[in-house]
């Protein structure tokens, strides 16, 4: 199906009335403040609707799409907002009969665009989402447009778009690339070409209905971007399509990342959320290792819950919390949990790259990051594979990472330190214990002079015999270049 349909020059004359009223991220947290804006992060309106008040067309917006109150139809130009399907007056008043929601760019530096989706269903309401609901932007959508490559791309599929946000995201980033969208619920589709629509001039997006890979067989691409139905819940009839597959536990992720390197050009990416399980007797991270085959792939656990844990936030996410079948549900999650063994279900990120000598690293950092992380996770990726290539023979200087801080822990007045550790100030932030040869290389090394004269000066100055510090080096670097102390 195509989003360039009737509705676009309607949603044009809609864009300009949302740009000329400063309807924008920036735009609402400035007019909000902090106390009502955070109040409105936990899902509370009521200090953000004593915010909105004036009576201007962004404070109107703000109430009608954000907030999703009704408002008086006088306050704005309503016929474009009509036409468009966007709302319905009755009354004197507007009410949204879609949510529209500006995006800000994942440098927090500008406008992205705008999602266009279902209203949103808030806690206490006595709803629950319909089977097909769209949902709108929220942390995991954040999550992968920062994970997202920055590099420029030609070619870009988003699996399992829901109302286009990681599309509109990457037009913005690459002007003229060509983006198709795939989803199985056909009005996610029709949200998210209202949303590219709604966002900005570009080449007319594709999208096409269908479940995982299967509608683009035979084609490549430069990025496949997929926040997908993770969620792993009971065969027990309910499910939301936006958040689940109807898959058994975590296998619609394992399947994504074992089709994608068949529709990766060389040295394309693909990028995705996932939830995975931990299996009682089944080390997590060789399990996951086992998903891959012919790309490189950096797999980051960022959280774990409990079974308990992770049965609340999904009946939380779907407004079950307090309905008559909250227990029942409930206790579904958990017997279904213990029959497969589940400990615990992880979090994270999975990046993969179309290699031909594919390196894998399987890890955990729960830790804050320097975001957006698609500014350097090529870097990232590049760093395991020269660290499987390093040895100190090869001739090739190294340079440390940028931002390093070393840290010296001993007792007061000691000649010696009984630490040293490397500290990524920014990117990952990693922290290493390293011995006297790493702490003097990353003092010295600016990606210019050899390794060899370095490592001779480093033994004369601690005694050391200059086969023993190569050793050393030989040793330690290849796991400090990996984890981006050197490159």
């Amino acid at each position: 199906m195509s989003g360039q349909d009737g509705r676009v020059p309607d949603l044009l004359r809609v864009r300009e009335l949302l740009t000329d009223a400063g309807y924008t991220v920036a735009g609402v947290r400035e007019l909000l403040g902090p106390v009502a804006g955070g109040a409105l992060a936990r899902d509370e309106i009521v200090p953000a609707l004593r915010a909105t008040r004036g009576g201007s067309p962004l404070e109107a917006l703000t109430r009608l799409f954000w907030l999703q109150v009704p408002v008086d139809a006088a306050s704005l130009k309503m016929d474009a907002l009509l036409d468009a399907g966007l709302v319905e007056g009755a009354g004197g008043e507007l009410r949204a009969r879609l949510r529209v929601e500006p995006l800000e760019s994942v440098d927090g530096d500008g406008h992205a665009g705008y999602a266009v989706s279902d209203l949103k269903i808030r806690p206490g309401s006595g709803r629950v989402p319909a089977g097909d609901h769209v949902v709108g932007t929220g942390g995991a959508s954040a999550n992968l447009a920062r994970l997202a490559i920055h590099r420029a791309v030609d070619n870009v599929l988003d699996v399992g778009t829901g109302c286009g946000v990681q599309a509109v995201h990457l037009a913005a980033r690459n002007p003229g690339a060509r983006i198709t969208a795939t989803d199985v619920n056909p009005r996610a589709l029709d949200l998210a070409a209202m949303s590219l629509a709604l966002s900005g001039e570009g080449a007319p997006p594709e999208f096409i209905e269908g479940s995982l890979l299967e509608p683009v067989q035979g084609r490549r691409f430069d990025l496949i971007v997929s926040n997908p139905p993770f969620v792993v819940a009971p065969p027990d009839g309910r499910r939301f399509t936006y958040r689940e597959s109807g898959l058994p536990g975590d296998e619609f992720c394992r399947r994504l990342v074992a089709a994608a390197p068949a529709h990766l050009n060389e040295g394309g990416y693909c990028q995705l959320l996932a939830n995975w399980l931990h299996v009682d007797g089944v080390p997590w991270d060789e399990r996951l290792a086992s998903w891959t085959d012919g790309c490189d792939a950096w797999i980051v656990q960022r959280d774990v819950q409990d079974p308990a844990e992770y049965a609340e936030l999904w009946l939380r996410d779907s407004c079950e919390a307090g309905t008559p079948e909250y227990r029942a549900r409930y206790d579904a999650w958990l017997d279904h949990f213990e029959r497969q063994g589940v400990t615990g279900i992880g979090f994270g990120w999975i990046t993969l790259r179309r290699s031909e000598s594919p390196v894998v690293r399987v890890e955990e950092l729960r830790h804050a990051v320097e975001q957006p992380v698609g500014g350097y996770v090529c870097d990232v990726l590049d760093g395991f594979a020269s660290a499987a290539e390093f040895s100190t023979g090869c001739g090739r200087p190294l340079a440390a990472a940028p931002g390093l801080a070393q840290e010296q822990i001993g007792p007061p007045g000691a000649e010696d330190p009984e630490r040293i550790v490397l500290r990524q100030t920014g990117r990952l932030r990693r922290a290493a214990d390293v011995g006297t040869v790493a702490a003097a290389l990353a003092g010295v090394c600016d990606g210019a002079l050899p390794l060899d004269p370095l490592l001779a000066a480093i033994a004369q100055l601690t005694g050391m015999a200059e086969d023993e510090v190569r050793a050393h080096a030989d040793t330690v670097l290849p796991e400090l270049i990996a984890d981006g102390f050197f490159s």
